[in-house]
């Protein structure tokens, strides 16, 4: 028995219209009549994810090595700086551009050289900037246009350095949006992005290559500030 095809109840005007019309005739009848809801009772508060089974500053520590970045771990701001100069020291870096009044002082107290200004910023091999939050669950660190950094310094260089604390981390991205809003009351930056390991990217060649479109190393330097505070 032939199938039945459900156009060949409507008038005849209907068949012998355009795509474009017989689009727009279904259009309307589904908002004229609705179909019914199947997922109604869907809960969509909730968490998807399972409770992590560490603490959030480890697991984000095991996530973002997993997705390629260097991670640093300090036991204060002081050892921060020391481990900040060793590695430095250890890659041959000369210089790192900073736009971060606090981070250029703290380089320049360690004794690097920086760059504050924008120019030649598209030849800088090393960048050394803020975040926003770390978020435990991806790896993943959340920076914004917000920043004294602002868009470029994220994207442009070869090397890039975050300074992070553990007070800045967030257990996934709706905590960390939630933070973020209270953070600049209720409006957000114009730009929020994340940076999930270094830069891979496919459009070069057939298969992942690093940088092109980003850093092809990143570095995390974290400070347990909250137990520096509690001193």
């Amino acid at each position: 028995m032939k199938a039945r095809n459900r156009f060949n109840t409507r008038p005849e005007h209907f068949r012998e219209s355009t795509t474009r019309e017989k689009v727009l005739k279904n259009i309307r009848h589904a908002l004229i009549e609705p179909a019914e809801n199947l997922f109604a009772g869907v809960e969509f508060e909730s968490s998807v994810f399972k409770p992590m089974d560490e603490a959030p500053d480890i697991h984000f520590a095991r996530e973002f090595t997993l997705a390629g970045g260097n991670f640093i771990f300090c036991t204060s701001p002081e050892d921060m700086v020391k481990k900040v100069r060793t590695v430095f020291d250890k890659k041959l870096w000369e210089q790192a551009w900073c736009k971060d009044e606090a981070l250029t002082g703290m380089l320049r107290h360690s004794g690097i050289k920086v760059q504050t200004g924008d120019e030649n910023l598209a030849a800088a091999k090393v960048v050394v900037t803020s975040c926003e939050y770390l978020l435990a669950r991806h790896g993943s660190v959340m920076v914004s246009s917000a920043q004294k950094s602002g868009r470029r310094l994220h994207i442009y260089p070869e090397i890039h350095v975050i300074i992070a604390f553990t007070s800045q981390i967030a257990e996934d991205f709706l905590d960390a949006i939630g933070k973020l809003r209270i953070k600049y009351s209720g409006r957000l930056p114009s730009v929020v992005s994340l940076i999930t390991g270094p830069c891979r990217t496919g459009a070069i060649e057939p298969y992942p290559q690093p940088g092109g479109h980003g850093p092809r190393e990143l570095y995390l330097f974290m400070a347990d500030d909250v137990e520096y505070m509690q001193k």
